[in-house]
């Protein structure tokens, strides 16, 4: 039994709205931490369903023509793209900031199918959300459709190829499909967006597609039984809901997984009469299968928009509620009208045509033309927004601006000359100490003291502790204010680093402390790149010592695990003599507007607000022995003058 030449499969629509729901409710809410292997849902249905088409156009007409082949892609695809693009730039034109690094390079490889190497190229993470990386990616979808317009090119000219074999086609589209698992596995070591970005990386579930093709499963009255379909479809589910990891278990097993359960999902639900291919052509999941294509397209850009114009982050840290509730709103709405106004009668007459049916609409009546303006002068705004998007665009995100000024600094104070002290010694000659002036008939002592004529200790003065007298460890925040470190303590000793865990922390407390390179107060600030173990601060404890103070700064992100990282850190202060805490974290709470866009790293005012706390907790520890020194000065005269004894 032959189908017409393109005649519509039943359930492809269906599983469509499948895989589109999977990637949807990945980057929405927290309930699918592997969703984004909906998108191997789509290789999958790709590979298989332009092959049947070419396959059924080469037995019609004796040939596959090329030329209108990528006609109807580019009349399927382009008109679509090309909204999203525009329309979501201009949007975050309006926002601005970090969501335009990049803009310009992520346009470039919309517009020339190449997204996903320049992605590579760039250093960009489909997993990113790194506490150092720069800046919320816009388009970072389109890597996927990328991946499919080069097939869509290369495919139809190896085809041909491939038919002149009589026997084993599906075999080797297999064999090419195991070639891209190996060269996956191969290149796992590089990363894992290396690895799901790459063409060479991710072609497996196109060519089990492919293969799938070969087999001819609508055209089978007997083949893959109902039960075994849905039990697939259900294992894809199953898969997107396992904690993926980063090695080859996930990229590429866990992607190879859900690749073979589509290909048995779909040998079942297209085959003649099936149960499975008319559940899944159920009236809803057929409407957004129909429209998966634009809702793809727009979630993710609107996602975004939203998300950094309320909150200043990028959806990748996480997506308030509300914003993922308006995000499905607007998308659903936007892909209805993308396919209905734009999409379809673009598919349906062509590109010169649909242009010559606006030009009809500004000599009709009142309304099409009130339209077709509109339409017009909308399509010159966000022209325009683009425009504006990439002009505007920072050349880095204000994160690693942020970092780098702080860089800047620390390379500025090596380049001058350094306070040379012996290690782990007390430098209290060059405190700065805040003197009171000292009433006439009063003394003046070393130690900043006014004493009175009858010899009562005075109050002591304020002493601010010299930056000589410390060494501070910390991660991309501190080194982000390295410069209000070292305007508020000259001469300090400072080794911050990007993406610095406590655990290495430890390892370089442990070297100074070997060293005997540690001073009187070790700064450490190690909370805001994962949480913190009770074990790692009992040693740096240890390596400090009873006659240094370790002084704890709390972090502040956006970040799930921060909350627990100061618990711990301010129970292990309070429970520990001689540890002190530095509380960025209240200092920097109601004024998040000194923080650079990712929310994390301070900008100047920030880091001058970070200085402040740190200081503000050496000090507070100096001036509490100080207060201390003197209540126990004041104590011995009052003993002294109430036995009259000699002073």
């Amino acid at each position: 039994m032959t189908r017409p030449p393109f005649a519509r499969l039943p359930g492809l629509d269906g599983l469509r709205a499948v895989a589109v729901l999977l990637v949807v409710v990945y980057h929405l809410f927290p309930a699918l931490p592997s969703g984004f292997l909906g998108v191997d849902v789509f290789f999958v249905i790709s590979g298989f369903l332009i092959t049947t088409l070419l396959l059924r156009e080469r037995e019609a007409n004796g040939r596959i023509g090329l030329a209108d082949f990528w006609r109807r892609r580019a009349r399927r695809l382009l008109p679509a793209i090309g909204v999203v693009v525009l329309v979501t730039a201009s949007l975050a034109w309006m926002v601005g900031g970090d969501i335009l690094v990049g803009l310009g390079g992520q346009l470039l490889g919309a517009a020339t199918f190449s997204y996903n190497w320049v992605a590579v190229a760039n250093g960009s993470s489909y997993f990113g959300g790194g506490l150092d990386s720069s800046a919320p990616e816009l388009l970072r979808n389109l890597w996927s459709l990328a991946v499919e317009e080069q097939f869509y090119l290369l495919w139809p000219l190896l085809l041909p190829l491939l038919l002149r074999l009589r026997r084993g086609r599906g075999a080797v589209a297999v064999g090419l499909a195991a070639a891209s698992v190996l060269a996956a596995v191969w290149l796992s070591g590089g990363g894992a967006t290396r690895v799901y970005y790459g063409t060479d990386t991710h072609a497996f579930g196109l060519l089990l597609g492919v293969a799938l093709a070969f087999l001819r499963p609508s055209e089978r009255r007997r083949g893959v039984p109902p039960v075994v379909g849905g039990a697939a479809l259900v294992g894809i589910v199953a898969l997107a809901l396992v904690t993926p990891g980063d090695g080859v278990e996930t990229f590429p097993g866990l992607l190879v997984a859900a690749s073979a359960l589509t290909v048995v999902a779909i040998a079942s639900a297209v085959r003649p009469g099936s149960p499975l291919g008319r559940l899944l052509d159920v009236a809803p999941l057929r409407w957004v299968g129909e429209r998966s294509f634009g809702i793809y397209l727009w979630h993710w850009p609107l996602v975004v928009i939203l998300t950094v114009a309320t909150t200043r982050s990028s959806p990748d840290v996480a997506v308030p509620l509300e914003v993922a509730l308006l995000t499905l709103a607007l998308t659903v709405l936007a892909a209805e009208v993308s396919f209905r106004f734009i999409e379809q009668p673009v598919r349906r007459l062509g590109f010169r045509a649909s242009l010559r049916a606006v030009g009809r609409a500004f000599r009709a009546g009142p309304v099409r033309r009130l339209a077709a303006t509109t339409a017009v002068a909308t399509g010159i705004l966000v022209v325009a927004g683009t425009t504006a998007a990439v002009a505007d665009a920072p050349q880095v995100a204000s994160s690693e601006a942020a970092v780098r000024d702080g860089r800047a600094a620390l390379n500025a104070a090596s380049a001058r000359s350094h306070h040379a002290t012996l290690p782990g010694a007390a430098v209290r000659s060059e405190d700065a100490v805040l003197r009171p002036e000292c009433p006439s008939a009063h003394l003046s002592d070393d130690d900043g003291l006014c004493t009175p004529p009858d010899g009562r200790p005075a109050p002591p003065a304020e002493i601010r502790v010299a930056g000589a007298r410390v060494t501070a460890v910390g991660d991309s925040v501190m080194l982000a204010s390295a410069g209000g470190l070292l305007d508020r303590m000259p001469g300090a000793e400072i080794d911050a680093k990007v993406s610095r865990s406590m655990a290495a922390g430890v390892a370089i407390v442990d070297r100074l402390a070997a060293g005997g390179q540690l001073r009187d107060y070790v700064v450490v600030g190690l909370g805001t790149n994962g949480p913190v173990d009770s074990h790692d601060l009992a040693r740096l404890k240890k390596d400090v010592g009873p006659d240094r103070t370790l002084v704890l700064v709390t972090a502040h992100a956006p970040r799930d695990w921060i909350p627990g990282v100061n618990d711990e850190l301010e129970a292990f202060a309070a429970r520990t003599p001689g540890v002190a805490i530095a509380d960025w974290s209240s200092a920097i709470t109601g004024h998040e507007d000194l923080l650079a866009g990712d929310g994390i790293h301070p900008g100047v005012r920030g880091g001058e607000r970070y200085a402040e706390a740190v200081t503000d907790a050496i000090d507070g520890v100096e001036n509490s022995r100080a207060q201390l020194r003197y209540r126990v000065e004041l104590a011995q005269w009052a003993v002294a003058d109430a036995f009259d004894t000699p002073r």
